[in-house]
């Protein structure tokens, strides 16, 4: 009798031991699993993030296009200029109207960032001149900053937002928003009217127009 009890304990000892051990097993392979899929999140995120700011490098190109076709973009720069949540309303429209150079920029302004606003979620843009460029004759480029919201990501982790300031003419920092990532690029303008200041008052000479 004794020795019968003896084994029915130490197999049921044997028993407990394996039950434990299986139960560590399935939490590390349940910890490997869960770090796997937290890898492929993140890749896909990141991905996620590098198509969208691809797009709006993209978009940042149709713009300077359209500046390119304005044969008077240098001296209508301030007819580009464009806050966050601020689209400007154009007095014509200028695919079946003709326009001038500020007409077209308003309208120009007023269709790409309607699309910035359909190309990325919650897309917005603001179009600013640079610190020092707040005279007409010395405006060289526009600074372009579009941003859009990681819906996937907390906003406020500074690992996943990029904040980027700028400087606008004004002596204000064009910021990007808590929340959102942005990207930043400056076109050059179109130097087809080129500026001259031989008395107080610039001068565009525009040639062909």
């Amino acid at each position: 009798m004794r020795r019968l009890t003896r084994s029915s304990a130490t197999q049921r000892s044997q028993r407990g031991i394996s039950l434990l051990e299986s139960l560590i097993a399935l939490v590390v392979a349940a910890l490997g699993i869960l770090g796997i899929v937290g890898v492929q999140l993140r890749t896909l995120s990141d991905t996620q993030t590098s198509v969208r700011r691809e797009q709006a490098i993209r978009l940042i190109e149709d713009l300077s296009e359209r500046m390119k076709v304005n044969p008077n973009a240098m001296a209508n720069m301030s007819s580009y200029l464009s806050d966050w949540d601020d689209t400007p309303t154009p007095s014509k429209i200028c695919s079946t109207a003709v326009c001038t150079g500020a007409e077209l920029a308003v309208y120009d302004v007023s269709q790409w960032k309607a699309f910035v606003s359909r190309a990325l979620p919650l897309g917005d843009a603001n179009l600013f001149t640079s610190a020092g460029e707040d005279v007409a004759a010395n405006r060289r480029q526009l600074g372009v900053m579009i941003r859009w919201r990681e819906n996937e990501r907390k906003g406020a982790d500074s690992d996943y937002r990029s904040a980027i300031n700028a400087a606008a003419d004004s002596g204000a920092a064009v910021s990007c928003g808590e929340g959102y990532t942005c990207h930043l690029q400056y076109i050059p303008v179109s130097a087809r009217c080129a500026p001259y200041k031989g008395t107080s008052t610039a001068r565009f000479f525009c040639p062909g127009t």
